[in-house]
């Protein structure tokens, strides 16, 4: 397994495959990456994820960008899940194009989906996505997902105050009623102006209340430390607190990899990056290894950083 110098294990790896989408949301931070000169083919995801694998890296999320505006998506999906010692591969998505594609992505291997849906309702909705693309065409895309077996599928909802806040009642009944986790994020002050943010953000710490009295259980994943409530009603709810949380730091276990094969260590930093692109285009397996290895070592927990900023 792989560790870095804060005791941290490495179990997943976050692949973003694009930074190409066909929304434009207003709080977008891209996966940390404003551009790529170029996206890293099938083949040679297939042999990123296969050294991971040999080092202890078993599950694997593909984001963007929007994974699915990518004309060789199910050709991505296949190549990951086919590497012996992959136990789980997830997506996150906007939804738009989910219902054409969710039966060939199951049948490429993807487990699970997360579906970002951040209002029910068209304008609001038309507002933070800022396009076009009609609201009940994520709505299948979420059926269609869920009758093909992507499952457990979670609704990824932003939290926005002005926005969208009134609606997390409508938002959880929509989750219920189909068996979908609702998770509640935390606006990241990355990608939006600090006037947006101070705006809009709002903290969950009133919302988080209310579910816990409404819960019969609490479950505290090991991922970020994140808490999952299950209501009485048949509902769950797991709540995401961003960087500024120092469990969220201490407790993250993911690295990743960007479109054009650069390993980022952390979401908010650039200056840290392994550049994987020369091993693979060496094809030397183990120099994929030594890439890997050399960007867990690279990892600290970026609280700590902004704490010696203002220190």
């Amino acid at each position: 397994m792989l560790i870095d110098s804060y005791g941290r294990p490495v179990t997943s790896m976050r692949i973003s495959i694009t930074t190409s989408c066909n929304l434009r949301c207003v709080y977008c931070h891209r996966e940390g990456v404003s551009s790529a000169a170029r996206e890293l083919t099938p083949e040679e995801i297939a042999r990123v994820v296969e050294a991971a694998v040999d080092l202890g890296i078993a599950k694997f999320k593909i984001t963007g960008g929007e994974p699915l505006v990518r004309s060789d998506i199910v050709d991505v999906v296949e190549a990951i899940s086919s590497q012996r010692g992959v136990k789980e591969v997830s997506m996150t998505t906007n939804g738009t194009l989910l219902a054409e594609y969710a039966q060939d992505l199951a049948r490429a291997g993807l487990r699970r989906v997360n579906v970002s849906l951040d209002s029910l309702d068209p304008e609001t909705y038309k507002l933070i996505t800022r396009s076009t693309y009609p609201l009940q065409k994520v709505v299948e895309g979420i059926d269609a997902a869920i009758e093909h077996g992507l499952s457990p599928l979670k609704v990824n909802f932003v939290v926005m105050a002005g926005l969208n806040y009134e609606e997390i009642p409508h938002m959880l009944e929509f989750a219920r009623s189909r068996g979908a986790v609702l998770q509640l994020i935390e606006l990241e002050p990355v990608g939006v102006s600090r006037d947006f943010f101070e705006k809009h953000f709002v903290p969950l710490d009133e919302v988080e209340k209310a579910l816990a009295q409404r819960a019969e259980k609490i479950v505290t994943r090991a991922l970020h430390r994140r808490r999952v409530y299950y209501l009485r009603n048949g509902g769950v709810v797991e709540l995401v607190r961003p960087f500024h949380n120092t469990e969220f730091c201490m407790n993250c276990r993911r690295i990743r990899l960007t479109p054009d094969g650069r390993l980022k260590p952390c979401l908010m930093r650039e200056d840290n990056c392994v550049d994987l692109y020369p091993a693979l285009s060496e094809g030397s397996l183990s120099s994929v290894k030594k890439a890997i290895v050399e960007a867990v070592k690279r990892r600290r927990p970026f609280y700590q950083l902004r704490r010696s900023e203002v220190g």
